[in-house]
């Protein structure tokens, strides 16, 4: 799998880092804080969607107007968060997806015929 050759995730990453920095928060951005922001939101997305069966969780997600921008808003934590973190370390994201998906490639082949 190759790389796009532009990608919005990379401008996602610089506005995320901009404003991060023009709150002078990167001396709180450790790896350690920021993987502990991803579990926490992930978390409260999860909440939405406690005790409710499958289809109750889809049905909620898409005709609830009120749910629907609570659940988007905590997607939108998680990601700012991961994308963060990988500013932080120093990660290419759309490299990492993609290198990520080759290997699931491999260890997980499509079945045909099943």
């Amino acid at each position: 799998m190759t790389l796009p050759p532009s990608s919005s995730l990379a401008a996602l990453q610089q506005a995320v880092r901009e404003f991060r920095d023009a709150r002078n928060w990167r001396q709180f951005h450790s790896p350690k804080n920021l993987s502990m922001s991803i579990a926490i939101e992930a978390a409260e997305l999860m909440e939405h969607f406690q005790w409710l069966t499958t289809d109750e969780a889809t049905i909620l997600a898409q005709t609830d107007p009120a749910a629907r921008q609570a659940i988007a808003e905590e997607l939108a934590d998680v990601l700012i968060y991961c994308l963060s973190l990988a500013d932080v370390l120093e990660y290419d994201v759309a490299e990492i997806i993609f290198n990520k998906l080759a290997k699931n490639a491999t260890k997980y082949p499509v079945k045909r015929g099943a």
